[in-house]
């Protein structure tokens, strides 16, 4: 691809998706207080449907990009992205915009956790110690919202729900990670969009609400501005190395502040933003150390003759 290993264009791709995820954020709490999840996450995968054709168009495949030999494989995956979206959408509904864009940023935490039992990684003192700095962010965050303060319904629901988004995009990180080995990314992207929308689908008879024109407008232009996000997502990752677009990702929270103001009002408070310091350290810090693990690795095959 002519775009790979720009940098720049990478980081203004990244900067752009999560603007734009941020923006379908604000919609779907907009809607939320009405339209069932279930209904939101449908508009969300078919309006995004044109992302596969352009997907498909600048690979140069057609559908027999779709064969694969591990079709259980990308439905797991495809059934803990859904599991991801529908606990991000929820938590959306109850907690301000920014609370639940930095309690899903815990997702490197559990990646951490998760890849003893999946991959059989060994997890040393340091990821450990950036854990558990992580996890006293949330509780942190968890305390503004008064969570820890005896209070029940909303504010326990609304962080137990965004602290789970993180764990089950945790676990579909992983899964992706299984995948990349034998599938195209190409192929997991593809299936991932068909077979959440799929199972949206299925849901959406138990749960449908009708919109008025102006909800119907808005559902509409969720989907589309999510599809353009993953597009803009997509574009990123083909343009520069992961390791170096993967602090840009960041910027979801300055995103999640500024539309938080503009569209509800809200302020993040101290504890909001204590507990993003330790939750986005944490992630940084555990990327940095998995960069030098990777370095150790490939040191011996770099000066091999």
């Amino acid at each position: 691809m002519a775009f790979r290993h720009d940098l720049r264009r990478g980081a203004l791709c990244m900067l752009a998706a999560h603007a734009l995820f941020t923006l379908m954020n604000v919609l779907v709490k907009e809607l939320g207080g009405r339209i069932p999840v279930a209904e939101l996450m449908v508009f969300r995968s078919v309006f995004a449907l044109p992302v596969l054709f352009l997907i498909l168009m600048r690979s140069g495949l057609g559908l027999g990009s779709l064969r694969t030999r591990r079709f259980g494989g990308h439905v797991m995956r495809a059934g803990s992205g859904i599991a991801a979206q529908s606990c991000g959408f929820f938590a959306l509904t109850l907690l301000p915009l920014a609370e639940q864009t930095a309690l899903g940023y815990t997702q490197p935490l559990f990646v951490t956790m998760l890849a003893i039992p999946f991959l059989g990684e060994r997890v040393g003192l340091h990821r450990w110690s950036a854990v558990v700095i992580g996890f006293c962010g949330v509780l942190v965050i968890a305390a503004g919202q008064g969570a820890l303060g005896g209070m029940t319904g909303a504010p326990v629901m609304g962080v137990a729900t965004a602290v789970a988004q993180g764990m089950f995009s945790a676990l579909t990180t992983l899964l992706v990670r299984q995948l990349s080995a034998t599938e195209s990314s190409t192929a997991i992207t593809l299936w991932q969009s068909l077979l959440m929308g799929s199972f949206a689908l299925a849901l959406l008879p138990f749960y449908w609400v009708a919109p008025t024109p102006l909800e119907l407008g808005l559902l509409v232009l969720m989907g589309l501005i999510g599809g353009a996000a993953q597009w803009l997502l997509t574009e990123a990752w083909a343009s520069a190395q992961v390791s170096a677009l993967a602090p840009y990702s960041y910027s979801a929270l300055l995103w999640s502040m500024l539309f938080g103001f503009i569209a509800f009002g809200d302020l993040p408070g101290p504890a909001m933003l204590a507990g993003s310091v330790l939750i986005v350290a944490a992630g940084l810090y555990i990327l940095h150390r998995e960069l030098v693990r990777r370095r150790a690795k490939a040191g011996p095959e770099e000066v091999r003759p």
